[in-house]
C-alpha cells in the first residue's frame, strides 16, 4: 500500500530562537486508501492484533491478525473503515470492557510479529511506529500510540505513551520507571478533526525520538527499562471513563507503519 500524504505547516520562532509547534493547514489527502473495503485491505494488518472494548469483564475480546488481514478482514462498531476517506477508524466509548490494569477502555492495535506470536523487541537497535491520523471526537483525552513494556519483569506499565487532549493540546508522558510515574511533556497542538503526523521511535537503546507534525524531540530513556522487551501500540485508548455508551475517542488512521533496524 502506498499512501500519498500532503501537509502545509506553519512554524514561528520560540523567544529561545527554537521552532514552535508545526501545525497543518491542510488535510492529508488519502488516494490509495480505498472507503470500500475493510481496514485490512487498506492496510498492513497482519503486524497486529486488535482489542476491543467489549467481551468478558477483565478480558476484552481480541481479534487476531489472521481475522483483521484483506479487504473481506474483520470490522465492526468499533473499528472499521470510514466509507467517506477510507480512514482506519477506532472508536472507544467511555464505558466498555477494560483489562485488569485498566479502567479505560479502548479499540487498539497490538504490534504482532509475522509468524503470530506477539511482539517483544530489545531496545536496542531502531524501532519506529509512524502514523498519520485525525481525532474525530474526544470527550476529554485519548492515547493515539504507546510503546508498551513486553517481558522481562513484572511491571505492566507502557514505556510512553502519545496523547490527544480535547483541548488539541498533544502530550507525550514518559514513564518515570517500570513502577509508575508518568512524566508529561507538551510536544504540539492540531485542533480535533485536523489531520497530522507522528513517529515514535527508539534509537541506541537509550533514547526516545518523537516527530510530530515534523518537529522531533528527544527523551532518555532510564536505566531501570533495560531488562524489559517492548512492543508498539496505536488506535483510541479512551482516557475517561463514566456510564455512557455514545460519549468517547473517535480516531482514524491514514497511514500505520512498523519498521525494525
Amino acid at each position: 500500500m502506498r499512501i500519498r500524504t500532503l501537509l502545509i505547516y506553519v512554524t514561528t520562532a520560540t523567544a529561545a530562537g527554537g521552532l514552535a509547534l508545526t501545525t497543518p493547514t491542510a488535510s492529508a489527502t488519502t488516494a490509495s486508501t480505498s472507503p470500500t473495503v475493510a481496514p485490512g485491505g487498506n492496510f498492513d494488518l497482519s503486524v497486529w492484533s486488535l482489542q476491543e472494548p467489549v467481551g468478558s469483564p477483565g478480558s476484552p475480546t481480541t481479534i487476531p491478525p489472521s481475522r483483521l488481514k484483506g479487504a473481506n478482514g474483520f470490522q465492526d462498531a468499533y473499528f472499521y473503515t470510514d466509507t467517506r476517506d477510507g480512514a482506519m477508524t477506532f472508536w472507544a466509548p467511555e464505558k466498555g470492557v477494560t483489562t485488569p490494569n485498566s479502567h479505560y477502555a479502548r479499540s487498539e492495535l497490538r504490534e504482532m510479529n509475522r509468524d503470530g506470536s506477539p511482539a517483544n523487541w530489545s531496545l536496542s537497535g531502531t524501532h519506529r511506529l509512524d502514523a498519520t491520523l485525525r481525532v474525530v471526537s474526544v470527550t476529554s483525552n485519548v492515547c493515539v500510540g504507546q510503546i508498551h513494556l513486553g517481558t522481562g519483569g513484572s511491571s505492566t506499565k507502557p514505556l510512553l505513551e502519545l496523547y490527544y487532549r480535547s483541548s488539541g493540546d498533544i502530550v507525550l508522558g514518559t514513564e518515570n520507571s517500570p513502577s509508575g510515574g508518568q512524566t508529561p511533556h507538551p510536544v504540539g497542538h492540531v485542533p480535533v478533526g485536523k489531520t497530522w503526523s507522528y513517529t515514535i521511535g527508539v534509537s541506541g537503546g537509550h533514547t526516545i525520538d518523537l516527530t510530530v507534525n515534523g518537529t522531533t524531540t528527544h527523551y532518555p530513556i532510564p536505566s531501570s527499562f533495560n531488562g524489559y522487551k517492548q512492543y508498539f501500540k496505536a488506535g483510541s485508548y479512551n482516557q475517561s471513563s463514566s456510564d455512557s455508551t455514545t460519549k468517547g475517542a473517535r480516531v482514524g488512521f491514514y497511514k500505520l507503519t512498523v519498521s525494525h533496524g
